[in-house]
This record gives structure tokens, sequence and C-alpha cells, in this order.
């Protein structure tokens, strides 16, 4: 099948096929005589994996992983799981990072409720000063 009707029938577009073929996600078609690229009828199910696998939070590397571990027998079951534990680590970790972001600015917003003439922009004045050192070099921040 052509390009065009590989990313219909798969729910991308052509441009993010021609991009996961140089990432090695997706094998390059041969080519018919009039140049056109001729997709195998697998290929729909190889760039569903990639969409899938990316819903599921899988960066486009570790997605390559898994294409590798995909064919594979019992072990790559483990060896998938593995990747699988890491990047819900890496998940939880930045969930939480996101999470005290917006804690910190759930406070600093809350400031800005007060009457006009009671407040001075905590939000600004931390943004501007933090990381700020001094002539010697030292933090003259927080």
């Amino acid at each position: 099948m052509r390009s065009r009707e590989l990313a219909t029938r798969a729910g991308v577009s052509v441009q993010t096929l021609r991009y996961y073929e140089r990432r090695g996600l997706l094998a390059p078609p041969p080519r018919l005589p009039s140049g056109y690229r001729a997709y195998p009828a697998d290929a729909v199910a190889a760039v569903r994996f990639v969409k899938r696998a990316q819903q599921h939070g899988f960066t486009l590397e570790e997605i390559g992983e898994l294409l590798d571990l995909a064919d594979g027998g019992p072990d790559d079951c483990n060896a998938a799981r593995e990747l699988a534990e890491r990047r819900m680590t890496q998940l939880a970790q930045r969930i939480a990072d996101l999470q005290r972001m917006q804690l910190s600015l759930a406070e600093l917003v809350t400031t800005c409720e007060l009457p006009r003439r009671d407040r001075r922009c905590p939000l600004l004045h931390i943004l501007h000063e933090e990381g700020v050192t001094d002539e010697t070099g030292n933090s003259a921040g927080p």
C-alpha cells in the first residue's frame, strides 16, 4: 500500500510515517517503479504499535527497544517489563515534579488575590530573585 493509505489506516500523517522511518521504528518500504513507497500490510500494525506505546508514555527510543523485543520469546517479556517499570518510575518522578510546581504556583496565585494595597507580587519577586548571585558569586536569593 502507498503512504497515504497506510497513514489513513494507521491514523497518522504521512510525515509521521517518514519520521518513524528516519527513527528506525518503521522499515523503509521498497519503491514501486513509479517511485512511490509500497508498504507491506503489516506496516499498519507496526505504526499502531508505536502509537499505542506512545499513549502509554514510552519515548520513541524505548519504543524502538520494545519493537526489538516484540518478536522474541518469554525472556523478552521480562526485558519489556523492566523497561515498563523504569518508565513508570520516571513518570512518577515527573508527576511529583509537576505536582510540586502546581502547588507552588497555587500558593503564589493566592497572594495575588489580596487587596491591591496589601500585596507585593511574590510570583514576580521569586522569579526575579531565585538563582541571582552577587558579585562574589554567592547566592543572593532565598
